[in-house]
């Protein structure tokens, strides 16, 4: 019988549902023999790392009882006792952190062999629940099958290289006549039985020399995602899955940006004519994409990607034009250092390359050594970080004529290099990191239509996901479905901002009832700072959390002095602190000069602290508030001088708070924050609380996966042991609380067919109305010193905006914000307060605007339609009276 590899990943081995996938796969092979290759538990490398880290600067870590914790969780949820043989590995990683720990050294030797721990677990417990669905599956051990060579220059034992080979025979005596067998990614070793890894991504790699080595009939990857898509679809919904590619496309798209596959498991497959197969493991009977040999000679663009993270370097003398082997000599530096060269352009006097990877970073020796030697040739400058966005496909130059249109999104952004694969695959732009999102977005936009008849291209990611993927895990979610009319009511003639309160006391109720291991919770009321909303959340016990004075202030006036208020403003006016005392809020700092600055406000008064842990998390790079680029709190490995200038006036530090960063669904990532909070806490000794910040996600695009509470509490729960008795844990949610009970509700202008979906058009589409809530976040920004006088900015008055009057704006509105400008004459310059007056414009008879002023554009048979925004999220959804129940979806 022939070999079928399939591979699966972290999110693919990580539940008791996931394993009874893989098993059902097993049983539908039934006629061949299946090697399985499984990756470490989703997050066990991640939290390796954190431990060896952890373990090399001599601190204490809850590394392996975490991870011991979760493999001993999957085993229950599946009904099993824990094996022997996985709690002998656990004790067996334990020794070798400890060992780490007390002589503070690892070496890349000793990192590869404690990172391989992940993917042993895994498949040691993965063979005990194979059985337990009647499969008898031999465990092999990967590093007695694929063999590294000798390490190279800019080859380490975590970034390890091995050489395709096929020979069955070799592997026959350690399988025997298994027909499953079950083994790790990632993993291998080297001529002297040292383990070794693949790089991240490395799993894919394995199951490709697998498929190599044994001859198979074919490699599955098994994966949370369909298959090679137009564009990342989780940044592009509308991008559409790609069902056959040539192994030369794939190689391109992995290499260019696609994190689908690894670039390094294509060549073994490839050199063997193996066809491989991606798949998802959740959608076990959807189509994905094939890879295999295509002798089609068809001009055709495949996908529009992007890769970050590059550094590009130009040199530039004229001492180039004609001079023979000069750029030998240019590349020379970059072989003798292990420096790779991604893309290269040249001219009669200059020649710029592009960096993917460089050896210790840009930052490093070897990096500091390069430009040194490049500088004794010429003019040497850098630009980084950069992207690299490319239009991948196949005889890109036989289609130029039909991307003319697609050139024109570069208008508004620089480009720094322009390349063109010599095998004709890609067209590639280095532009400024920021820009290369949008660039991506647009560039999409025109070259693929969200409908069409081309065969090599599947369903969109927004199709193959449907509408069950973009369920929250909050009660009446639609609930706009089911007050309808009362919507309709609300708008007869305008647009009016809408919230439904149940969904935020259930949300609310979610979160107490879930996060036990929180103290208290605050809800960070930046998210949503309407009355109706404070008070349902006080209800609930939740207090609040406030970044400026004017919340603070807000607070008191609508909820009493009752109410527990956390104060974290950054860089505010010192006398803001003051108040805050005097109002009974707890203050927290983000640093020691303000403490130096105004030592009698805070003389005696109990402070918290904001530090910045380190690293940030975050849906969007915008949106991460801590590590390296970020402008919030106090370094941790710095917190000893606020903790000198606090003793210094006598003032205790009785807490510690962080935020890494918004939108964040991994249930994880505070786990991590307060693993370092806790060992920052040993010093102090009058410390109460611990604040992990906010961030709590929510799923904002279709495939994303609500966030796991009760996971959340788990970890947290694990958190427990590396605190004092008496710590409290807190947590600041926002968003979570408020992001799907309101809306706005307004007037449709258009609905019909388009495209096979139903489009609705709002009134005053396009030109002839902005979006009133863009148009406060304007206002907010820059209102008018007396709006009832005069237009500006071609907005019209419309009405009061009292903070009670529902057409108050919903997420991110700065209405209640008036204190977090730096001076009281700044808040009247520039602050949007209470009772100011909303310019809202109406339709005008602009080119594309047919009322005349003063009238909204209404039509007879067209209804309200509602429109539910999510704060920093630009996507939508919407019904119309005409439309079915549930149903009536449009892209925004």
């Amino acid at each position: 019988m022939s070999w079928v590899v399939v591979k699966y990943g972290g999110t693919s081995v990580a539940t008791a549902a996931s394993w009874a996938s893989i098993a059902a796969r097993v049983r539908e092979l039934e006629g061949h023999r299946v090697w399985i290759t499984a990756s470490a538990l989703s997050g066990v490398s991640n939290q390796l790392e954190a431990a060896l880290d952890a373990a090399v600067a001599g601190a204490p870590s809850t590394a392996v009882q975490d991870l011991t914790a979760r493999h001993h969780a999957l085993a229950a949820e599946v009904g099993i006792p824990v094996p022997h043989d996985l709690q002998a590995l656990l004790d067996d990683l334990q020794r070798l952190l400890e060992g780490i720990r007390l002589t503070g050294e690892a070496s890349d030797r000793l990192r590869a062999r404690v990172m391989s721990f992940g993917e042993l677990a895994a498949t040691r417990l993965g063979t005990a629940i194979l059985a337990h669905h009647g499969l008898d599956a031999r465990w092999v051990d990967a590093r007695k099958v694929l063999r590294a060579r000798a390490l190279e220059p800019g080859e380490t034992h975590i970034r390890a290289t091995v050489p395709v080979e096929r020979d069955p025979e070799r592997v026959a005596p350690l399988v025997g006549d298994a027909p499953v067998v079950l083994t790790q990614g990632f993993i291998a070793r080297e001529p002297d039985g040292a383990t070794v890894l693949l790089g991240r991504g490395g799993s894919d790699t394995s199951a490709s020399l697998f498929g190599a080595l044994l001859g198979a009939e074919r490699v599955e990857i098994w994966t949370d995602v369909h298959g090679m898509f137009t564009s990342n679809p989780r940044e592009i919904p509308t991008a559409r899955l790609v069902k056959r590619l040539d192994y030369r496309e794939a190689q391109e798209l992995a290499a260019m940006g696609a994190k689908v596959l690894h670039p390094r498991c294509l060549p073994p497959v490839a050199m063997h004519g193996i066809p491989l197969v991606i798949r998802n493991t959740l959608d076990p009977h959807a189509p994905g994409t094939s890879i295999e040999r295509d002798t089609s000679d068809a001009a055709a663009v495949t996908a529009v990607v992007r890769r970050t993270g590059v550094t590009l370097i130009t040199l530039s003398t004229l001492a180039m034009w004609e001079t023979p082997g000069f750029l030998a000599a240019a590349f020379a530096p970059f072989a003798d250092l292990g420096i790779s060269v991604d893309l290269v352009a040249t001219s009669q006097s200059a020649v710029s390359v592009t960096l993917d990877h460089v050896p210790g970073g840009t930052d490093g020796q070897a990096f500091r050594a390069l430009l040194k030697r490049l500088r004794a040739l010429g003019e040497v400058r850098v630009v980084a970080p950069c992207a690299v966005v490319s239009i991948v496909g196949r005889r890109i130059r036989a289609v130029l004529h039909e991307l003319g249109g697609a050139f024109a999104v570069f208008r508004e952004h620089d480009v720094h290099l322009v390349s063109e694969s010599s095998e004709d695959l890609n067209l590639s732009f280095v532009v400024d990191e920021a820009d290369a999102p949008r660039l991506v977005q647009r560039l999409h936009g025109v070259l693929f239509a969200p409908q069409g008849d081309d065969p090599r291209l599947g369903p969109s990611w927004e199709q193959l996901q449907g509408a069950a993927a973009t369920v929250v895990s909050a009660p009446r979610e639609r609930w706009w479905v089911d007050e309808r009319e009362r919507l309709h009511a609300l708008c007869p003639e305008g647009a009016r901002y809408a919230y439904d309160l149940r969904v935020v006391r259930a949300r609310a109720r979610a979160l107490t009832g879930t996060l036990t291991s929180a103290g208290r919770l605050y809800y960070a009321m930046k998210a949503n700072p309407h009355p109706a909303v404070l008070e349902v959340v006080a209800s609930e016990g939740l207090g609040l959390e406030c970044v400026s004075i004017g919340e603070v202030r807000r607070v008191r006036e609508v909820l009493g002095d009752e109410v527990p208020i956390l104060f974290t403003p950054n860089f505010c006016d010192v006398r803001e602190y003051d108040e805050a005392y005097g109002l009974g809020a707890e203050v927290t700092i983000d640093g020691p000069d303000v403490l130096a600055l105004a030592p009698d406000t805070f003389r005696g008064r109990p402070v918290g602290v904001r530090v910045d842990p380190g690293g940030g998390a975050g849906h969007h790079e915008k949106v991460v508030t801590a590590g390296a680029h970020a402008k919030f709190g106090h370094p941790v490995r710095a917190l000893a001088s606020v903790v000198e200038a606090a003793a210094a006036i006598g003032a205790p530090i009785v807490g510690l708070h962080a935020h890494v960063g918004s939108g964040i669904l991994e249930p994880g990532a505070w786990l991590r924050t307060g693993t370092v909070l806790a060992e920052a806490a040993r010093s102090l000794a009058d410390l109460r609380w611990i604040d992990l910040g906010g961030g709590l996600g929510v799923v904002e695009r279709p495939g994303q996966q609500p966030l796991d509470l009760e996971a959340v509490d788990r970890s947290l729960q694990s958190l427990r042991p590396s605190l004092r008795p008496g710590v409290e844990l807190r947590l600041e949610p926002g968003r979570f609380l408020v992001s799907e009970a309101g809306g706005l509700a307004r007037r449709a202008r258009h609905a019909g067919p388009r495209q096979g979906r139903r489009a609705v058009r709002r009134a005053g589409h396009g030109h002839e109305q902005p979006d009133p809530a863009r148009a406060v976040r304007r206002l907010a920004r820059h209102p008018q010193p007396h709006p009832a006088g005069r237009a500006r900015d071609g907005l019209r008055p419309r009405g009061r905006a009292d903070l009670r009057d529902r057409r108050h704006p919903g997420p991110r509105s700065a209405v209640a914000r008036d204190g977090a400008r730096r001076s009281r004459g700044d808040r009247e310059r520039r602050g949007l307060r209470a009772g100011h007056e909303l310019l809202v414009q109406r339709p005008g008879p602009g080119p594309r605007g047919g009322a005349r002023v003063g009238q909204w554009a209404c039509w007879a048979s067209c209804s309200a339609i509602f429109w539910r925004t999510s704060s920093m999220s630009r996507s939508f959804t919407c019904f119309s009276r005409s439309s079915k129940a549930g149903g009536g979806r449009a892209p925004g």
